[in-house]
């Protein structure tokens, strides 16, 4: 049986799975958070602005820590310059 990671409301990535997730993002606000959309779709709301990458860096991090992974098993994989990205969770 595959290790589980547990994230949020009893929902489960299994080790050695990949999950694609869409993101909307919104840099600069006032605290760092990542909650799911009624829609299954995600919001993040970014500390750093949409400079030099500080944004797409933070939102890895959140999301790797989000859902109990490495920042190296988290990619965007579209939508790198704007505010809707599609990220990929490779917890291999």
């Amino acid at each position: 049986m595959a290790k589980k990671w547990r994230f949020e409301q009893d929902r489960y990535l299994e080790k050695g799975s990949v999950k694609t997730i869409q993101v909307k993002v919104k840099p600069n606000a006032r605290l760092s958070k990542l909650e799911e959309a009624g829609d299954g779709k995600w919001i993040a709301k970014l500390k750093s602005p949409p400079v030099d990458g500080k944004a797409n860096e933070e939102l890895m991090a959140l999301i790797a820590r989000h859902f109990g992974c490495s920042k190296s098993a988290v990619s965007i994989k579209s939508g790198a310059s704007g505010r809707m990205k599609l990220v990929q969770i490779d917890d291999g």
